[in-house]
């Protein structure tokens, strides 16, 4: 069983975050496939939240093939990984350190594709962006700096020439941007890695995969 949260739900989303906590549950094993959730009037109690917010949150989770209602049984869990919960609430749900980790491996792939087909115009952007980001990184405006680190990078993914990578980086990079600003507090790791990043804009702009791929992984892999 799980016990009463201990904080209150956020009024505008009860269901959400009914769905939410029902998930974790689910994907943490406490619920296993083929186990009966509680009925609504024990999810009311639960939760402190009416019918409508569970009957709410149950359909979100059967939408993402979490669970499947039987009319006169109850509802049942029928997956533990789920289906249907679109990319984007999913890379929101993720913790600071996954979310991060995939735009590390994002950006190393994406360098060495960007190598092979970059054109002038995108090198041009890239010097752009990495020349704004070390001006403010100097200056010590953070939040510019880290959304000129940002466009640097999503300028290599679009030279990479693969819309899913462009997509799925810009999503990735905006949702840790604000995660960003509070764990570095000043720009003194945008001054280290400036070097590191110059040596990826020369690697692309040589055409040259393998340093690419190597001046990226040093990027990712800095102050571990």
């Amino acid at each position: 069983m799980m016990s009463k949260p201990t904080s209150p739900l956020k009024r505008m989303s009860l269901a959400e975050e009914v769905a939410g906590l029902l998930q974790d549950a689910i994907e943490s094993g406490r619920y296993r496939v083929d186990d009966q959730l509680p009925p609504e009037p024990e999810l009311m109690v639960q939760f402190g939240v009416g019918r409508s917010s569970i009957r709410e949150a149950v359909k979100i989770l059967a939408n993402r093939g979490f669970v499947k209602v039987q009319q006169g049984l109850g509802t049942f869990v029928t997956s533990q990984n789920g289906s249907g919960e679109p990319l984007t609430q999913r890379l929101q749900r993720a913790d600071f350190e996954d979310l991060n980790e995939v735009r590390l491996v994002l950006e190393v792939k994406i360098a060495e594709k960007a190598a092979l087909l970059r054109s002038k115009k995108d090198v041009e952007k890239m010097k752009g962006f990495l020349k704004k980001r070390y001006e403010y990184a100097v200056s010590n405006q953070l939040e510019a700096c880290i959304q000129a680190d940002i466009n640097f990078h999503s300028t290599i993914a679009e030279a990479a020439k693969n819309e899913l990578m462009i997509e799925l980086y810009g999503t990735v990079a905006n949702m840790l941007k604000q995660a960003f600003v509070q764990r570095y507090g000043n720009t003194d790791t945008f001054k280290e890695t400036q070097e590191l990043h110059e040596a990826l804009l020369h690697a692309i702009a040589d055409k040259d995969p393998k340093k690419a791929w190597s001046c990226a992984t040093k990027i990712a892999t800095h102050g571990r």
